[in-house]
Formats: C-alpha cells, structure tokens, sequence
C-alpha cells in the first residue's frame, strides 16, 4: 500500500511543534520549523529526496542530547518509534534516523560526513539556521538559558575541541562564536547552501567587529 507522504509529513509537523513548543527559544518549534522551511528549498535545489529531507529536518532536533544528558541516542530512538507508528516503511526510517543521528555539530575536532545528499541538505539547513542574524539571536537565547556571561576578555575560545570536550562546553556567548558559529561557512555540503552561507558569515563578521568597539567603548 502506498503511504501518503503529504499526510505523514503534516501529522510529524504536528508531533515535533507539540514535542518543542514548550523549549526554549534557540531549539524550540520555531528552530525546527525554519530548519524545515530551508531544508525544502535546499532539496529542490540540490535534487534530493524530499521527503527523506522533510521528515530529517522535522525531527532533528526532537530529543537533542543536549537536553537528554548526553545521550546521542535519544533522538533516533523517538524518531524511529514516530515513524514507525505512522507505518513508514523501513528503508525511509533507516534513512531518516541516520541524518538524525549524525548531523549534529560536535567540536572543531569532529568533522561528520554525511552519506547521502538528503543527510548533506538537512546538516546544511541546520547550519545556516546557527549564523547570520537568526544565529546571532539564537547564541544569546543560547547563553541566556545556561546563565552564561556575555563575554569575559580573560575566558579565551577553547579551539579543537573533542566531542566530550564540546558536550562539556560551557563557554560565553562570544566565545561560541569563535567555537563554533564561524566555523559552519566552511563546513557547507551543499554550493546552494555555501553561496547562502557567505551572506550570513559576513553579517557575523560585521557585528562582532561592532561588539567589540562597543565593548572599548569606541562605538
């Protein structure tokens, strides 16, 4: 029997913004809906699977181990127990659990290849979603929900971190840029996604270098 696509990606819509409304700001539905939104541009674009990418993108985020102490497994777990109680066929939820399980970013040190192209266009949504003006937003809602510092001159950025390491991190808002957010331009899969990326970059660039003439005093 054929399934009907449209029909499960609307009801997983519904499961991840009732499973994330109640998040905080930088990881809530909203985060997980504008990765939604891009992931299906970058996939027309790109000639992926729309479908794969739709559901990867719907359930990236639905028990991050950042919030599951850790646990990397939490998320492929409910994404696979969801689909499979929507009767998706196996091949598609073996896809989708494996985009889940290794698109996160997890230090300098951890380089993560995607296998497929719907795993390079779903990592690349949620990248982008990290910088540029929305990226600004989402480091400070980040840093504000931790009850971390702004910024510190004397708390230098950690460089190559291990993922242990990362999971660990409990940096300022200003050092995540130097830690992570700047490093994703590079880290593009997709030319659709790297030509986007510039844009966002340069707009981090811009404002950080504003940031620390104010923090002088000299703006």
């Amino acid at each position: 029997m054929d399934m009907d696509k449209n029909g499960i990606i609307e009801r997983t819509a519904e499961h991840a913004k009732g499973k994330l409304t109640a998040e905080y700001a930088a990881h809530d539905w909203w985060h997980t809906f504008r990765v939604w939104k891009m992931a299906k541009y970058l996939a027309e674009k790109e000639n992926a699977d729309g479908f794969i990418v739709e559901l990867a993108a719907l359930l990236h985020d639905i028990a991050d181990w950042k919030f599951h102490n850790g646990d990397e497994s939490a998320g492929p777990r409910q994404a696979k127990e969801w689909l499979e109680e929507l009767g998706v066929d196996k091949d598609s939820i073996d896809k989708v659990c494996e985009i889940v399980a290794t698109e996160s970013f997890m230090g300098e040190n951890h380089k993560q290849e995607m296998k497929t192209i719907e795993g390079k266009v779903v990592q690349d949504a949620d990248r982008l979603d990290a910088i540029g003006a929305i990226g600004v937003a989402r480091v400070f809602a980040f840093g504000g929900h931790l009850g971390n510092p702004i910024h510190n001159p004397n708390d230098k950025p950690i460089k190559n971190k291990t993922v242990e390491e990362y999971k660990k991190m409990n940096a300022t808002a200003i050092n995540h840029f130097y830690e992570k957010l700047l490093l994703l331009k590079e880290r593009m899969n997709t030319e659709t996604a790297k030509r986007i990326a510039e844009g966002r970059h340069k707009f981090m660039d811009e404002f950080l270098e504003r940031f620390f003439e104010e923090w002088e005093g000299k703006a």
